[in-house]
């Protein structure tokens, strides 16, 4: 059950976040495995100065459209399923939004599966 946390700057419209939230849970099914209906997404809108990064890292030019990512996942995919992921968000965002490739940062939080809980007070997967 991957959870996934979106940053943006504010301003966009529903449907742009719709995609980017679609695109992302179409990305996970494909490389995670993941379930249907697991679909755990929160985006999070920035006022203009609350974003901080680079214009120039690695190489690579970030501007106001940069997109950040962060998916907590279980601790049980492979490197080259994380690689494929990393790649699919990555040209589907490119499809959907039309957002640059440099303008997309994906951070993976790998956890065991016993640091869940789905409601209840219970660890579902311990």
């Amino acid at each position: 059950m991957p959870f996934v946390r979106v940053s943006i700057l504010e301003g966009k419209d529903e449907q742009y976040k719709s995609k980017i939230a679609d695109t992302i849970y179409e990305a996970l099914r494909r490389t995670f495995n993941v379930p249907e209906n697991d679909k755990f997404i929160v985006i999070h809108e920035h006022k203009n100065g609350e974003q901080h990064f680079p214009s120039s890292y690695l190489g690579m030019h970030k501007d106001e459209n940069v997109v950040f990512v962060q998916i907590f996942a279980n601790n049980t995919r492979t490197l080259e399923q994380k690689k494929e992921l990393y790649k699919s968000i990555t040209f589907g965002l490119g499809n959907a939004i039309a957002l640059h490739p440099e303008n997309i940062l994906i951070n993976l939080v790998e956890v065991p599966k016993e640091n869940w809980s789905f409601g209840n007070g219970i660890a579902q997967y311990g």
